[in-house]
């Protein structure tokens, strides 16, 4: 039998002595450690991430086809979730696509119909219903429109419209998320002025046929562009951060407020102005690279997320829950999409209803003897609508472009649309005869709509009358400073 002196019990126990200090003082730095971390609390509800654009037009972005502009961080988000290609805004303005999104009320019922206006004092928020199921509410930039943002009442809310990522990054370095949590941030981005540091080359882009092809109209594009991918990279930047902050319970959601300052765009209640991105994903409950053909609209978010959170069913608003569609039970949603705009100052008073169906849309210009403008033919600026310039000069030399320009200031009291034959809304049908009785059924389903809705067809300001000439850029700045002061 082999014996071990005391010596040699003493030699074989210093590397067990040597081990067991080493794991208490693992366990030591463990401690410190878990002591200066932020606790993250475990909930059953998900976190919601809301992301906007500001003036993105739904084309305008790779995974709907575009072939120039490259936004890969939308495109990944996109394979990751579902892309709905028929979500729609309420109206193609700022303040009114906003108040929509976060009352899920149309601009008649909550009352913001002209841009830069608010919702009635009455009218409640739906963020609130969140906020009384235990979600705290941060939002980061242009989230609802101007003081509106202050009326919100977000747990936390920082105004700057850029740094994003950087205010974000700072402001969860220094809180415990108690969750569960909603984060809306609001990029400033497409919004005109464009950026100047332009990355694209003029004469790659893309522009629509009914565009006057001048080499100011690519410049613009270009820059335009740029902030796509500006926008684009951000976001890449912001989600990766907070889906590692969140972890994989957060739903996701992107889109923009409606479309881009061009021509039949922002403003206008054709596609390039109503239609807009939106994507959702939701991992491990949202199948992803997946698309939906549902019509839905903004309204429809909020009650959405309230749905999806337990947060309660609102009674008595416009908005519903298209969950359903989400989590793959249906393709059916919405059979009508009902949109309207009443104006934006002095720049635009043009008012338009529309009601559209997936093969038709009727719209009902309401002020047909007046010119419909905007600040991009009016005032001209750098950035924006500089290329105004070079569409009028072109117009003088080309019957094409006299007849874009003039589609664009003088429309017919009705127009009608064919969206599977002419997409880009052309060829205006309102007086066929094969088509009059579709014509007749979507103007009285507007009429009915209205009435419902309670539409007054306010006009705020006096509109241009198409027997005198167009106003001049002095004179609308005249009026502009005029009602300001007015206001005031």
């Amino acid at each position: 039998m082999l014996k071990i002196s005391g010596f040699q019990k003493k030699i074989i126990n210093i590397p067990l002595l040597l081990f067991k200090s080493s794991i208490l003082i693992f366990l030591g730095i463990l401690i410190i450690r878990c002591s200066n971390a932020k606790p993250v609390s475990i909930s059953s509800k998900p976190n919601i991430i809301l992301y906007l654009a500001d003036d993105l037009g739904w084309k305008d972005i790779g995974f709907n086809d575009a072939k120039v502009l490259k936004t890969p961080y939308l495109d990944k988000l996109a394979s990751e979730g579902i892309v709905f290609k028929n979500a729609f805004v309420a109206s193609p303005a700022c303040a009114p696509s906003r108040a929509a999104l976060l009352t899920g009320l149309m601009p008649a019922r909550n009352g913001a119909e002209n841009n830069h206006t608010y919702p009635k004092e009455e009218i409640n928020l739906l963020t609130k219903k969140l906020q009384q199921n235990g979600y705290n509410i941060y939002g980061f930039g242009k989230v609802a429109h101007g003081k509106m943002n202050r009326e919100c009442g977000f747990d936390f809310y920082h105004k700057q419209l850029i740094n994003l990522e950087e205010n974000i990054r700072d402001f969860f370095s220094n809180i415990n998320i108690d969750g569960p949590i909603c984060i809306i941030v609001g990029d400033r981005r497409p919004h005109v002025p464009w950026t100047e540091k332009n990355i694209y080359n003029p004469d790659k882009v893309e522009l629509p046929e009914y565009f006057i092809d001048t080499r100011e109209t690519r410049e613009h594009r270009a820059r335009y562009y740029s902030d796509i991918t500006g926008f684009d990279k951000s976001l890449g930047n912001i989600l990766e951060f907070l889906e590692g902050e969140l972890g994989e319970s957060t739903i996701t959601i992107m889109s923009s407020d409606h479309g881009a300052q061009w021509p039949f765009g922002k403003w206008n209640l054709y596609d390039d102005g109503i239609r807009t991105p939106l994507v959702v994903k939701w991992p491990n409950k949202i199948k992803a690279n997946t698309t939906s053909n549902a019509m839905v609209s903004w309204i429809d978010i909020l009650p959405t997320i309230l749905d999806i959170t337990g947060s309660g069913v609102v009674d008595n608003i416009d908005g519903r829950s298209f969950l359903e569609v989400l989590m793959g039970k249906t393709e059916n949603f919405r059979d009508e999409i009902f949109t309207t705009h009443t104006g934006d100052g002095v720049f635009n008073i043009y008012p338009i209803r529309s009601i559209r169906t997936k093969r038709y849309k009727y719209i009902r210009n309401l002020l047909p003897d007046y010119y419909h403008t905007n600040h991009s033919d009016l005032l001209r600026k750098v950035g924006a609508g500089a290329y105004w310039d070079s569409w009028y000069k072109s117009s003088k030399q080309n019957i094409k472009s006299e007849n874009i320009i003039l589609n664009y200031h003088i429309r017919a009291k009705e127009e009608f649309y064919d969206l599977l034959k002419d997409p880009n809304e052309q060829n205006n049908l309102i007086t066929s005869k094969s088509l009059s009785k579709e014509i007749r059924k979507l103007s009285e389903k507007l009429d009915h709509w209205m009435e419902k809705q309670n539409d007054q067809e306010i006009v705020i300001y006096s509109p241009y009358p198409i027997t005198e000439e167009l106003p001049q850029k002095k004179k609308i700045e005249f009026l502009n400073k005029k009602s300001k002061s007015s206001i005031r």
